[in-house]
């Protein structure tokens, strides 16, 4: 059979950044065949050592390419390795699905490059490879992926199809995001109040109606429509026939403020109702510096901590990548090593432990705060489980979808996890807004009863910061 054979089959030529970012990459790729140059082999092996996730991702890898070796050693190696029921780590089965198969760099020679690009370069071995492949197996049509862009740039100069991997990607197009809300037709209730029925229920209001419009709504997703009675409500119950909406609790007013803070606008209104419901285990917030979602997460987190006694802590925890140089090894403690990554933590505690008894009242509510609140590094949450726990993940749009995930199924009975973040300020490598691993859970989660979301878009915090936000 071979490589030249097999015609009518793309032939995908992998970079190591694919498989270092996701590690199942080789299976998805359907019936078409991967090609594995040995350069990037050699970058797999010195890439398997220590315990961040991308060694954990290569030592999977590895595992893969010696289970199919294993299962397939009587086989030539040159006529490929069937990647036909490899395991899908989706459901955790066994796929019996047509594949493709598995090649590697066996006896093929880089093809020469210009001087300009030498060959003693990995990336330029690639690309090499990628080249006399090419020109070996005519007829196919060979594409190199890889999550380097500069990369890609280098293989287009030299005449080489190269593609971005796009299998991790949660959507085509960041428009397409949830946003957790909806606004209402002007003529909605004229043609959905037919039927309508209404009551209450424990001091609140709900009303049942029907009509073509539901069956796009989602469980939690927040409605308003600016009229007379200006409407803010919540779906809570959804059928064919129609849905079950409740008027949502007003956090704007200071008689009904959450550990002292109101919300300023619709947005966090709607944030608050999330974040302050029991019945919501996952919430996740989105929006630019200044919209205030740290201290919203911070205010009923304290508030169902110390007043309402429904979680025992807070945790908070964000993944550390620095945004300018790195300051090195920090001593001490687990939580001191964190804190200089924690400034928004301290900048909002700050704000939330302001009270009226003078300097002793303030250092009294401050201790009680810091008391109740742990501060994690992500690097240890693998292998825990957190019980009645209030979880916090800031700058969650820096977290791949697998480490999302990782976190995510960490929660124990009792346990709400909120996740913040900005998708337009990521800093972690080769991702990318719409392969965020926030992005990824927003689209994943939006159709599960017992989640919700909210996209903030106003900055309030203050009028030099709004206007540096709109000209900068």
């Amino acid at each position: 059979m071979g490589i030249k054979s097999r015609t009518g089959k793309k032939l995908f030529v992998l970079d190591t950044n694919v498989l270092m970012h996701d590690p199942t990459a080789l299976f998805r790729f359907a019936e078409h065949d991967i090609f594995l140059p040995m350069i990037v082999l050699e970058e797999l092996d010195r890439g398997k050592k220590g315990l961040s996730e991308v060694a954990r991702n290569v030592r999977q890898v590895s595992r893969f390419i010696d289970d199919l070796m294993t299962k397939n050693g009587s086989k030539d190696i040159h006529e490929g390795i069937p990647l036909t029921g490899a395991l899908n780590l989706d459901n955790g089965e066994r796929s019996e699905d047509e594949l493709g198969h598995l090649f590697f760099q066996t006896q093929l020679k880089p093809n020469q490059l210009p001087d300009s690009l030498p060959g003693d370069v990995a990336d330029n071995n690639i690309l090499g490879t990628a080249l006399a492949l090419a020109d070996m197996a005519t007829g196919r049509e060979v594409i190199l992926v890889s999550k380097d862009i500069n990369l890609r740039i280098k293989a287009s100069v030299v005449g080489i199809v190269a593609e971005d991997y796009h299998n991790d990607q949660a959507l085509d197009d960041l428009e397409l995001l949830y946003s957790g809300q909806l606004e209402l037709e002007s003529n909605f209730w004229d043609s959905h109040s037919k039927d309508m029925e209404s009551w209450q229920e424990e001091g609140r209001s709900f009303y049942r109606v029907s009509g073509p419009d539901t069956k796009d709504w989602y469980i939690n997703q927040l409605l308003f429509q600016e009229s007379e009675q200006n409407l803010e409500a919540i779906v809570r119950e959804k059928k064919e026939d129609g849905a079950t909406i409740e008027w949502i609790h007003d956090y704007t007013s200071a008689r009904h403020s959450v550990w002292g803070i109101t919300a300023r606008n619709r947005e966090q209104n709607f944030a608050l109702n999330l974040l302050m419901d029991p019945d919501v285990d996952f919430v996740s917030l989105l929006g630019t510096a200044g919209t205030g979602k740290t201290l919203l997460a911070l205010a009923a987190g304290l508030s169902q901590v110390l007043d309402q006694n429904r979680y025992r802590e807070i945790i908070m925890t964000r993944i550390t990548v620095p945004v300018g140089d790195d300051i090195g090894f920090l001593p001490g403690t687990e939580e001191e090593k964190m804190a200089p990554w924690m400034g928004a933590l301290t900048d909002n505690l700050e704000v939330l432990t302001q009270t009226s008894g003078g300097d002793w009242g303030r250092a009294a509510t401050d201790e009680l705060v810091r008391s109740k609140i742990k501060i994690h590094s992500l690097n240890f949450m693998r292998g825990r489980t957190f019980l009645n726990k209030y979880i916090i993940l800031d700058e969650a749009q820096n977290l791949t979808p697998k480490q999302m995930k990782t976190l995510i199924t960490r929660a124990g009975p009792g346990t709400k996890i909120v996740c913040l973040g900005n998708v337009a300020q990521i800093d972690t490598p080769y991702l990318t807004e719409t392969t965020s691993g926030l992005t990824y859970v927003v689209d994943r989660f939006k159709n599960w009863p017992h989640s919700g979301h909210i996209t903030l878009t106003r900055g309030e915090r203050s009028r030099l910061a709004d206007y540096a936000s709109d000209i900068l």
